[in-house]
């Protein structure tokens, strides 16, 4: 027995006798990488008016591929929120605790200007500049996005209550992050939720029943009921929408109140939800709760829609910056790992799946780009953009946060088994894919949503067309698409919505690529999305297809 046991004796190489096999033909960690190296993000960035920003892009890029950042990331959503409804000794005090890494990412967010910031940046491209920010720190945390986009897209709702947005505006453009519940007005900088939807009416918010009755105080009501989906509850102040004796208006409700004391809003639950894990999605409870009226009454969806524009747009964003970080890691994990023979990125029909998903990406950032452009150039009073952007932002909402899915899908089967694993992030990623195509309105009401904006304001197909004719005769497959839009567009079904909205959007996509991309990029996307040279799923790219200059253009070295 002591001699079996000496012939299983220490291995002079290092392991100790307990080792089984050498680790081999397995990437290293992607971390640390550059976010920003992507020339579809950088080209839109500079075309849309926002290239005096590339360098601080760049830098955000560095700073979100670390390996601390991508630790944080990890860590927020191991690490879930919280609820406490009351202290030690019974007070209740509705409080939510989240882990310091979430804390880190949200400072970082605010202090690079990607939530409140643009609204008080008088440059040209701030709000271009801001949606690129979010492509690049989307490879970070996805559920910290919630309150910076809620924060962004409060500003233009405030401004219809002028003496409002005086005293609250600075504080939401600060790029000051002060967690903690305390007068707002007392902090260096605030963040704002949304209070829409109800369980009784989901995105039918004509249904909602929360009540709000006139103080003696004017412009002060007091709100009673029970929202169904309020994220990110530890904000400061939220917009909410209830029913006042003139109908349904919108109300800013602060969780503190001047004087010091909280506000009655109680948390009944978090959400346990498939993903968006690091971000606290609550059932708030009014009753008695103090609130401002903004805008006038009975006109609370047309004051906050403004609101759902700017998060339908980060939506996109978001959608877009997770099919560039899925596609980066499935990059990544094609250099690296070998089978058959050849590394897995040099395997032809790997090649083909790379190619095809880097068309979607840079098909969905550049449409992202050029709704972010169209955004600051509305608010910049241009109508002809207002009317794009009021049109193309639904179409967008749709189509890119429908393929985030299969995307990300397609992205972790690059990994195989590896890709199955919490260790990898990609189930992460998965996982936040479909709330981006629910949030701010299902598929159903966006469709449908640009069909209104199709009958009630002609000037919306004025402005798609004119989008579409900039790129007359430089395709025909693209062509023959718009002919085939126009076609459709005279039936005006709502069955037929989605059908109809899909088709804007990759005429859309292919007119921004045919513009903008290099020809092998702006033929594929053609003859696969708009001329039918295209299987059912991803990698089934016709063979004609420049594969390596596609591949080559979504994943240089550096990434």
């Amino acid at each position: 027995m002591d001699g079996l046991r000496a012939g299983f004796g220490e291995r002079g190489d290092g392991h100790g006798g307990h080792a089984t096999h050498d680790v081999a033909n397995q990437p290293a960690p992607l971390a640390p990488y550059d976010a920003s190296e992507d020339a579809a993000l950088l080209e839109g960035l500079r075309r849309e008016g926002a290239g005096w920003a590339e360098e601080d892009l760049r830098r955000l890029g560095r700073l979100a591929g670390s390996a601390q950042v991508q630790e944080w990331s990890d860590q927020a959503n191991r690490h879930e929120p919280e609820l406490r409804t009351h202290d030690r000794y019974g007070h209740r005090i509705d409080e939510v605790e989240f882990h310091p890494s979430w804390h880190h990412l949200m400072r970082t967010a605010v202090a690079e200007g990607l939530a409140g910031a643009p609204w008080a940046d008088g440059r040209p491209g701030a709000h271009v500049a801001r949606t690129a920010g979010g492509l690049v720190w989307g490879h970070t945390d996805a559920g910290h996005g919630c309150p910076t986009s809620m924060t962004y897209a409060a500003v233009p709702a405030l401004r219809r209550q002028p003496e409002l947005a005086r005293v609250y505006e600075p504080l939401l453009t600060s790029r000051e992050y002060e967690p903690g519940l305390r007068v707002p007005t007392g902090k260096r900088g605030l963040l704002a939720g949304m209070g829409m939807t109800e369980k009784q009416g989901g995105s039918d918010v004509r249904a909602n029943t929360t009540a709000a009755t006139p103080t003696a105080e004017p412009g002060v009501y007091a709100l009673r009921g029970h929202k169904w989906f309020t994220s990110a509850p530890m904000c400061d102040v939220f917009l909410v929408l209830a029913r006042a004796p003139e109908g349904l208006s919108c109300f800013l409700v602060p969780r503190v109140l001047p004087d010091g004391t909280r506000n009655t809003f109680r948390i009944q639950r978090l959400k346990d939800k498939l993903g968006n894990r690091s971000n606290a999605s609550s059932e708030p409870e009014f009753d008695g709760t103090v609130a401002w009226l903004v805008g006038p009454e009975g006109q609370g969806v047309k004051t906050i829609i403004e609101m759902v524009n700017c998060t339908r747009l980060d939506c996109v964003m978001m959608s877009a910056a997770l099919m560039r970080k899925t596609l980066v890691e499935a990059g990544h994990h094609a250099r690296h790992r070998s089978a058959f023979g050849a590394r897995l990125v040099d395997q032809p029909l790997m090649r083909n799946v790379l190619a095809d998903l880097a068309l979607e990406s840079e098909a969905a950032t550049a449409l992202t780009l050029r709704l972010a452009g169209a955004a600051d150039r509305a608010v910049r009073g241009d109508a002809g953009e207002a009317a794009f952007r009021r049109i193309a932002t639904a179409v967008g909402k749709y189509w890119v946060t429908k393929r985030g899915p299969a995307f990300t899908a397609e992205a972790l089967e690059c990994l195989g088994g590896n890709g199955y694993v919490e260790e990898s992030g990609m189930p992460r990623h998965y996982r936040e894919a479909p709330l981006l195509s629910i949030w701010e309105g299902s598929g159903n009401v966006n469709a449908l949503d640009v069909l209104r904006a199709l009958g009630r304001d002609p000037a919306t197909a004025q402005a798609l067309f004119d989008e579409l004719a900039l790129t007359r005769g430089a395709d025909t497959r693209l062509d023959a698409a718009v002919v085939r839009l126009k076609d459709r567009l005279a039936e005006g079904s709502p069955a037929s919505a989605r059908r109809l909205v899909e088709q804007m959007a990759l005429a859309l996509q292919g007119s921004l690529l045919v513009r903008h991309a290099p020809p092998a990029v702006a033929d594929a996307f053609c003859a696969t999305r708009l001329g039918g040279d295209w299987g059912h799923a991803f990698g089934t790219l016709p063979a004609a297809a420049g594969l390596d200059a596609i591949v080559d253009r979504a994943l240089p070295d550096a990434v």
